[in-house]
């Protein structure tokens, strides 16, 4: 054995903690004029992170953009073109649609898929399994040229749009296929106070992650909640 082999052997683990600065990354939100887009731009702007709100209509998303905190707004192409992670957050039926006309200006980028498939009936919510797996899925089979990954799919946007929280006391789930990745969205994820960002595994695990805020919908409206996730033990 090697004097090499030995060091490469004994080198200690990397700290799962030991993530990546990303406060000079410019984040890019489509669908930044819905809840949850606009509460994840608010929150990550007010962090003190660059962020660009995105919409079909660039008239919207400049008025969304009245957020404060710097937000600025613009068309999803222009959004996509500008950014170095972009957070898809649009309507689960248009998502294909979305992704489709903007591989151009999405491919090498970091893309984060937040999209919950889900349906409602009289019973309530309940999960959809789209033909890729998922939302994710879907999204990394239409961009082959974009670095796809998973994450803030439990958050309450009643919260994150509230002035008067200051924390956000929740975990965020965050699944990719590169480590590099997943790290820069954890990251992302813990610049909002309160909020953590855990790695939970690769996309092909996406379909609960997404399936479960059916159930927390269930829990929120039993409990008049606005109920988020802890991982314990980590």
């Amino acid at each position: 054995m090697t004097s090499t082999d030995s060091a490469a052997q004994k080198a200690p683990a990397k700290d799962p903690w030991d993530l990546p600065d990303v406060s000079g990354l410019v984040v890019g939100v489509l669908g930044g004029t819905g809840p949850q887009g606009k509460g994840l731009a608010y929150r990550l702007a007010k962090a003190g992170q660059r962020v660009i709100i995105g919409s079909r209509a660039a008239e919207r998303a400049e008025a969304a953009a009245e957020l404060g905190h710097g937000v600025e707004g613009a068309d999803n192409a222009e959004t996509a073109r500008r950014s170095d992670v972009v957070i898809v957050a649009v309507p689960w039926e248009g998502h294909g649609k979305t992704l489709e006309s903007l591989r151009g200006e999405l491919a090498g980028k970091l893309v984060v898929d937040c999209v919950n498939p889900l349906g409602f009936d009289k019973k309530g919510a309940y999960a959809l399994k789209p033909e890729e797996g998922s939302a994710a899925e879907q999204a990394a089979a239409l961009l082959p040229d974009s670095r796809v990954t998973a994450a803030f799919h439990h958050l309450s946007a009643v919260l994150l749009q509230d002035p008067e929280i200051d924390e956000i006391d929740t975990d965020v789930m965050v699944l990719g296929e590169e480590r590099a990745d997943v790290e820069t969205v954890q990251a992302l994820a813990g610049r909002i106070p309160g909020m953590r960002g855990i790695f939970a595994g690769r996309l092909r695990n996406a379909h609960q992650v997404e399936s479960l805020v059916a159930n927390l919908i269930s829990v929120n409206r039993r409990y008049k909640a606005h109920a988020g996730l802890r991982v314990t033990d980590v």
